[in-house]
């Protein structure tokens, strides 16, 4: 079975976050699909790339769930979580998926 790429897990981490909140109305709830999904993330990006890529690319999973807060007052809330989930898939891709 093919393994699904730590881009596609992290963006969807901070989506599905994002969308269990919002649609429960629950942010303990999104935090928990948020954690989740990072958690798997990482360990990908651990054997795909080792610990140091691995913990840049959680810092800037962790830094794209805080900075959409900010970045979703001035751009609207979906555009800002779209965006960060972006620049993170975008990143896992050229540090550690494409390597793979």
């Amino acid at each position: 079975m093919a393994k699904i790429p730590a881009a596609a897990v992290a963006a969807g981490g901070l989506i599905g976050g994002y969308t269990t909140a919002r649609i429960t109305k629950k942010r303990p709830l999104g935090g928990v699909v948020l954690a989740a999904a990072g958690t798997v993330a990482a360990r990908q990006w651990r054997e795909a790339a080792g610990g140091k890529t691995a913990a840049a690319l959680s810092a800037a999973y962790v830094a794209g769930f805080a900075g959409s807060h900010p970045l979703a007052k001035k751009v609207g809330a979906w555009p800002a979580v779209f965006g960060v989930a972006a620049g993170v898939a975008a990143a896992s891709w050229a540090l550690a998926d494409r390597r793979v």
